[in-house]
């Protein structure tokens, strides 16, 4: 990574401001460190085995997956980007910032090697998010919790505001591993919010908004979380997954509106997980319902 330049840089009034573009120009944003966070979380016998991070690219999960694919990447790899223009998110929903706003990297699992049973794949975005959430508390001070199944929100102004997202897909050319994208919005001010109901880190009155212990702290709990998980055959209940994400679930014992995928919808009030990672919603007629994948909209009490 290149430096900020010395003194010869100092003209008659002090220090040369960083050139426009520069990787230093906002001095809010620092750029990551790779060499560093190799030494801290490239660790013997650790989960973690690569990492780069690049400056721009369209999608980390792409990328991963197309490099998984030709047999260049391998389980335990993790790729961040400084910025990303074509993030995705559930239904093809697009997700971008300012560079260096933000924390936006994937990484390459292979949890049916590990051990853990197809069926019980639905859990590992939940476990991604409460390996986010529990870290961002103790590294950020930040009260996050959990929309079922991947969006991470924090309160600003007394609202409910999504500032994070989980994208997990298999990649079928690699054996069936996934590839599992993490997007955080991190210093993101009021003004550069891609959407009104949006938030970020900053705006919910984090104690620190440097990117490289947010990140040390999210891929250690990472690893932590999915070491506990795929030790036991991914058993949501004897790993203390199923607990803690319910812990940290806004979306139980809340009146929500589920879009399903091909159309259609559920009304009804979200009443727990089952075993497999679904949401079971009952609806006002008394009829409970399973749902493996959906877009979750938390409706207002009545």
């Amino acid at each position: 990574m290149s430096e900020p330049r010395a003194n010869k840089d100092r003209g008659p009034g002090g220090p040369t401001s960083p050139a426009p573009g520069s990787r230093w120009a906002d001095l809010d944003r620092p750029p990551l460190d790779p060499r560093a966070l190799r030494r801290a979380l490239l660790v013997p016998g650790g989960l973690w085995t690569r990492l780069d991070v690049t400056e721009r690219t369209g999608s980390t999960n792409a990328d991963l997956a197309a490099a998984a694919a030709r047999g260049e990447a391998a389980a335990g790899t993790v790729l961040i980007a400084e910025e990303q223009t074509r993030g995705r998110g559930r239904l093809g929903r697009s997700w971008s910032a300012p560079a260096r706003s933000g924390l936006f990297f994937s990484v390459l699992l292979d949890p049916e090697r590990a051990g853990v049973p197809a069926r019980r794949l639905g859990w590992l975005p939940l476990l991604a998010g409460v390996a986010v959430a529990t870290s961002l508390a103790r590294t950020a001070g930040v009260d996050t919790s959990l929309k079922w199944p991947n969006d991470l929100l924090v309160e600003v102004d007394g609202a409910e505001r999504k500032f994070g997202g989980i994208l997990a897909e298999r990649v079928a050319q690699a054996d069936g591993a996934v590839v599992l994208g993490i997007g955080l919005n991190v210093s993101l001010r009021a003004a550069e919010l891609p959407v009104p109901q949006a938030g970020s880190l900053l705006l919910a009155g984090a104690r620190t908004t440097d990117r490289d212990p947010l990140l040390r702290a999210v891929l250690r709990a990472l690893a932590e979380w999915y070491g506990r998980w795929t030790s036991v055959a991914g058993d949501p209940d004897t790993s203390g997954l199923h607990a803690a994400y319910a812990a940290g679930c806004a979306t139980l014992g809340r009146r929500v509106r589920a879009e399903l995928p091909g159309g259609g919808e559920l009304r009804g009030e979200a009443q727990a997980l089952d075993g497999d990672g679904c949401l079971v919603i009952a609806t006002a007629e008394g009829t409970r319902h399973e749902v493996a994948a959906a877009d979750v909209i938390h409706l207002r009490a009545t």
